[in-house]
């Protein structure tokens, strides 16, 4: 059995349990892990070739530990902290080269086309590596160009207050869409893309507030961004309303990563009782300490003020009798003035929503026979769904293409 210094293995790892069970030769508790091991090759996507030196890569990279952090914020390991690292690059390159009866069920695996490449070739890498100083170069220049642990292999996240830890979305669930995807909207995409990419080139950049009305893009907008950027280090996590008093928490766990990340708040608004935008105003300025430079927050919402304002709010009036300034009116509006860039989506002209659906028809390949009954149709939808916006355009089609 190894033991490693730098990378946590916790003793109920597969990695651990693997070495202890080849080092006893125990064949039943061998099989069953190798059923463990296949399932983690197939959702980690390198259920390809040597599955079990796929395995120990993909431990390598996604371990966030001090090591393989500070190589992330391109420090130079040295003195034990590099002796410590060539320890465990010396017990990996054993279990890589680990001989054992049992060992061809996970040599050369096949059956599986969609893999990670990036898992596979590093693997491949260390695999015809002799020395743990090359395996050390290796893995060192990866974490210097992709970073460590889930955040060098997603864009993408939620927060788990219960775990305290980032939990990554799957590509396929954010999309592959584009700002040119969007049909309009270009003078609204432009200053986005310019807060962005003033954002990730290092220079002063705003919290970002998309309002306007639904349907129309916001949402699309942020997902877009994200992944025009991602490829430069730009990431995103997702933050609930609920999980407002645990801002503090993620920016901090955020804070020293070699990363951009935008705290993605989606339909941001508050009605009159509640008061958990307090929270989000507190970390939006920043309190006795500074926000995070490689930080912002981008935020969607319906209402450019955010927070419901009534007739009420301006009833407020000194004892004396003398009306003034309502605290209560600036109290629900700061928070919007604290987005540096706030940008308004609104529904688009008629001739915007008929562009958008024949744009959505034709990517989607739906065959048009007639574009005058087509729009005559499309604007008939839109009234019985809400009025003129994308998301109106996108039901439509979606509509079509389930009957034909």
């Amino acid at each position: 059995m190894c033991v490693l210094l730098a990378y946590e293995a916790p003793a109920d790892s597969l990695v651990v349990r693997l070495s202890t069970a080849f080092s006893n030769n125990d064949a039943l508790e061998i099989h069953i892990l190798f059923h463990e091991l296949i399932a983690h090759a197939y959702e980690h996507n390198y259920a390809s070739g040597n599955i079990w030196q796929n395995y120990l890569t993909h431990f390598m990279l996604t371990n966030e530990n001090f090591f393989s952090l500070s190589c992330e914020r391109r420090d130079s390991p040295s003195g034990s902290l590099k002796d410590v690292a060539l320890h465990d690059f010396e017990a990996f390159l054993r279990l890589f080269n680990l001989k054992n009866e049992h060992m061809h069920y996970v040599n050369n695996f096949t059956g599986h086309d969609n893999n990670n490449s990036v898992i596979c070739e590093i693997s491949k890498a260390i695999s015809e590596a002799h020395t743990a100083q090359r395996i050390y170069d290796i893995v060192t220049n990866f974490y210097k160009r992709h970073g460590a642990g889930n955040l060098a292999f997603n864009k993408a996240f939620r927060f788990d207050s219960d775990e305290e830890k980032l939990v990554p979305v799957s590509d396929k669930n954010v999309g592959n869409v584009r700002l040119s995807d969007i049909t309009g909207y270009e003078i609204q995409k432009n200053e986005l893309r310019a807060n962005t990419e003033a954002f990730i080139s290092g220079r002063p950049a705003n919290n970002v507030l998309l309002y306007g009305d639904g349907g129309t893009g916001k949402s699309t907008s942020i997902k877009a961004i994200l992944n025009e950027y991602a490829d430069r280090g730009l990431r995103a996590v997702e933050i609930f309303r609920h999980q407002f008093r645990d801002i503090l928490r993620i920016t901090e766990m955020l804070r020293r990563r070699n990363y951009y990340f935008m705290l993605f708040i989606d339909d941001l608004s508050f009605e009159e009782n509640e008061s958990e935008y307090k929270y989000l105003k507190a970390v939006i300025e920043g309190g006795i300490e500074s926000r995070p430079e490689n930080i912002l927050i981008y935020a969607t919402s319906n209402r450019r003020h955010i927070v419901r304002e009534i007739w009420k709010d301006r009833d407020d009036m000194e004892h004396n009798g003398d009306i003034h300034r309502s605290d209560t009116v600036e109290e629900k509006l700061s928070l919007a003035s604290r987005f540096g860039v706030a940008i308004n989506y609104s529904s688009p002209s008629r001739k915007i929503y008929h562009e958008i659906v024949l744009t959505l028809a034709k990517n989607s390949g739906l065959n048009i026979a007639d574009k005058g009954e087509f729009l005559k149709n499309a604007d008939a939808w839109e009234i019985r769904h809400g009025g003129m916006s994308g998301r109106a355009a996108r039901q439509y089609v979606d509509y079509l293409l389930g009957r034909s």
